[in-house]
């Protein structure tokens, strides 16, 4: 292949990948052609993109980016999905294809996260973190639990004293009105 085609290739893959801060990289090259197509369409429904490319056209394509430690040492046969609404959620899917039956010869061989380049156990570890929709229950309960406590505290009190003033005022006189204590009026 000549130098201008890998360059447009190059640039082709920098262009699709823009934007792209984290990753993960899987071997599909076990799998057969249906299965494949299976898991690509799987993948699209869930908004995930994979991309088979070369190792050397991938450090080519993402130098200079958070994405070239992902490909610093690689070595073989590798696709890169990404998308999804999180690295947290990708990594859960990509676990998850990994465990069924139809996809036993899918697996995962790393990513970036950040800039740092990930392994097929910190994919795993990853996959068992919260996802970004129940990290955002977790701050938003945080956040309204110091004023749930006050508000819980203060009604108490206020509920108690609303008791206590209802005893005294059914002590003496039973709904409230009594002859003694009303108006002066006349």
């Amino acid at each position: 292949m000549s130098k201008y085609v890998k360059n447009l290739l190059r640039d082709e893959f920098s262009r699709r990948l823009d934007g792209v801060g984290e990753a993960l990289l899987v071997d599909i090259s076990r799998l057969d052609a249906n299965t494949n197509n299976r898991l690509r369409h799987r993948l699209r429904e869930k908004d995930i993109s994979l991309m088979v490319i070369r190792n050397s056209l991938a450090r080519r394509a993402t130098e200079g980016t958070s994405l070239a430690a992902a490909f610093a040492e690689l070595s073989g046969p590798t696709a890169m999905v990404w998308g999804g609404t999180d690295i947290v959620a990708l990594a859960k899917e990509i676990t998850a294809i990994i465990k069924e039956k139809e996809y036993q010869n899918f697996e995962a061989r790393g990513g970036v996260l950040d800039g740092e380049p990930l392994t097929s156990d910190d994919v795993t570890k990853i996959s068992k973190w919260p996802s970004r929709e129940e990290q955002l229950g977790i701050l938003l309960a945080q956040i309204n639990s110091p004023g749930a406590k006050l508000s819980a505290q203060l009604t108490s009190v206020g509920a108690m004293l609303a008791s206590q003033v209802k005893k005294i005022a059914d002590k003496e006189g039973g709904d409230g009105e009594d002859g003694d204590g009303g108006d002066t009026d006349g």
